[in-house]
């Protein structure tokens, strides 16, 4: 599976684990925070994960021990336009 930056959308080559200070070959923007995170739901802005501290800045790279590279929504966009087509079709009359 592809991994994207969160800022630019820049595909990301994961040979090794992120790192704190890891940042987009790209842009520059750190890779390992919230924004990037498998746990990270953007719709409710909060952790799935049960962790103590809580990020104040989901865009900044942090500490978190949790931390696992995730999709980003360039990488959810063929699930989301497949869905929509199917929606249509369910209620095309």
């Amino acid at each position: 599976m592809a991994y994207h930056c969160h800022a630019c959308g820049y595909e990301l080559v994961l040979d090794v684990k992120i790192s704190r200070r890891d940042t987009c070959d790209n842009c520059g923007e750190d890779l390992h925070c919230c924004l990037n995170c498998h746990f990270y739901d953007r719709n409710a802005d909060l952790c799935r994960e049960d962790i103590r501290r809580k990020e104040r800045y989901k865009d900044k790279a942090n500490f978190c021990q949790s931390f696992q590279p995730g999709e980003t929504d360039a990488d959810r966009a063929d699930e989301v336009a497949d869905a929509k087509s199917k929606l249509d079709a369910l209620f095309k009359l």
